[in-house]
C-alpha cells in the first residue's frame, strides 16, 4: 500500500466506468479532478456523498473540476446506483482493488469488533498536471463539494 502526499504525481488509472467504457485519469489532463473513493453503492453515507456531488455537479464543472467516483463495486452495481440517483458523473469499477491499493485507501476496518478490509472514504483533488493538490481524509458526506470549494477560496 502506498502513502501518497500532496505534490505527488497521481497514480495512473485505467478502469471501466458504469457503461463499460475504459476511462484513464490521463483523459482529464488540463482539468482538476475530484477523485472520490467510497465504500459501497447504495449505502446511506455513500449515497449522501454522491448526491451532494450530483447536486453541485454543474457548478463544479463551471469551476473547472471533473468528478470521478471509485468503489470496488461492479459496473452493473454502478449502473443501478447512477440510475436510481440520477448521477451525472462516471463511477469507476475497481473490482480487482488495484486503484484503491494504488491510492492507499484499501485499509483494515473495524465494525463492532469485527475486522475486515474495505475502502477508506477519501477524496483526492488532482490538479491540471496530474499531481495531487489536496487529500481529504475526513469527508463530510453532506458537504463534500463545499469541502473542496473551501480549498480554492
Amino acid at each position: 500500500m502506498s502513502t501518497l502526499a500532496i505534490g505527488d504525481q497521481a497514480p495512473a488509472i485505467t478502469a471501466k466506468n458504469q457503461a463499460g467504457n475504459t476511462i484513464h485519469l490521463s483523459d482529464f489532463k488540463g482539468k482538476r479532478v475530484i477523485l472520490y473513493f467510497y465504500p459501497k453503492d447504495n449505502t446511506p453515507g455513500c449515497t449522501t456523498e454522491a448526491c451532494n456531488f450530483r447536486d453541485n455537479y454543474q457548478s463544479l464543472l463551471n469551476d473547472g473540476f471533473e468528478v470521478l467516483g471509485v468503489s470496488i463495486d461492479s459496473e452493473q452495481s454502478h449502473q443501478k446506483f447512477i440510475a436510481k440517483y440520477e448521477l451525472p458523473f462516471n463511477l469507476l469499477a475497481d473490482e480487482d482493488q488495484k486503484i484503491v491499493n494504488d491510492y492507499g485507501v484499501w485499509v483494515e476496518k473495524n465494525m463492532y469488533g469485527k475486522k475486515y478490509m474495505g475502502t477508506a472514504r477519501t477524496t483526492f483533488v488532482i490538479d491540471e498536471q496530474g499531481k495531487i493538490a489536496h487529500i481529504i481524509k475526513k469527508v463530510d458526506n453532506k458537504n463534500a463539494s463545499d469541502q473542496i470549494r473551501t480549498l480554492y477560496k
